[in-house]
């Protein structure tokens, strides 16, 4: 089998851990790194801003600013103790695995890069939609590892969005193969892990989802290459797409959560 990652610089998880695990099963054929442009976070918080309007996008920010100043700060720390946890389970992959360091997965460069590096199948984790010209490049398709059970919670944080509507049976992570829909593609696995609702943010526990899941993401994986998965059949199901966390639900939440 072989693969390519696309993630981003400042992810740490998956920048360090994501190229370590595909090689431990995989020829790991090339990485996309990608380091967005203040121009391209300006036009996401654009979007946005259409999407949920002026007064909910005051929520929007205001739990932005709640996380990073009370937050923000134990879930780096978190994440360092897993990298460094995950890095002794799966040895360094070859330094020979090309690496493009780019701004966007849909240039030609990435394009030309894919193209080169040939893989069967493609990770993306990232925040950028990929384009068709794209995500079909590798045989077997592109697929994303959703913080979210679709169809029901599709785009942006499907695991806040469950916590905050109580749909506890629906906390996980979807294994989907990319089309042109956003989390619309044929879906290859729901995934669950234990998570602590109380204490933990839901950054921590949408990671969960993907880093506690690895062992069986990789049987997955290679049952898709061999042509053994069968898709889940979703049909009737409400599907959704949400977007990025308010305030006001997240404090919500966390007091139904700390509830006996």
């Amino acid at each position: 089998m072989r693969t390519l990652l696309i993630c981003h610089q400042e992810e740490v998880l998956n920048r360090e851990v994501l190229p370590r695990w595909l090689a431990s099963f995989s020829e790991l054929s090339g990485i996309i790194v990608l380091r967005e442009t203040r121009k391209q976070k300006l036009r996401r918080i654009q979007r946005e801003f259409a999407r949920v309007g002026p007064l909910r996008f005051v929520d929007v920010v205001a739990f932005r600013l709640y996380y990073r100043l009370f937050q923000s700060p134990a879930d780096r720390n978190w994440r360092r103790e897993r990298v460094a946890e995950l890095c002794q389970r799966y040895p360094e992959f070859p330094t020979t695995t090309p690496v493009l360091v780019s701004t966007s997965p849909n240039s030609r460069q990435a394009r030309d890069f894919i193209h080169d590096a040939g893989p069967d199948l493609m990770i993306a984790r990232c925040k950028v939609i990929l384009k068709e010209h794209i995500f079909t490049i590798p045989r077997q398709g592109t697929f994303v590892m959703h913080p979210g059970i679709c169809p029901e919670y599709r785009n942006a944080h499907g695991c806040f969005w469950a916590l905050a509507n109580r749909d506890l049976a629906r906390v996980g992570m979807t294994l989907l193969r990319i089309d042109q829909g956003v989390d619309t593609g044929p879906i290859f696995g729901h995934y669950y892990c234990s998570y602590d609702e109380r204490h933990e943010s839901h950054i921590v526990i949408q990671d969960r989802m993907v880093f506690d899941n690895l062992d069986i993401l990789r049987q997955q994986l290679e049952a898709i290459l061999e042509g053994r998965a069968v898709p889940v059949d979703v049909s009737g199901r409400t599907s959704a797409a949400w977007g990025q966390p308010w305030l006001t639900r997240y404090v919500a939440w966390k007091w139904a959560a700390s509830r006996p």
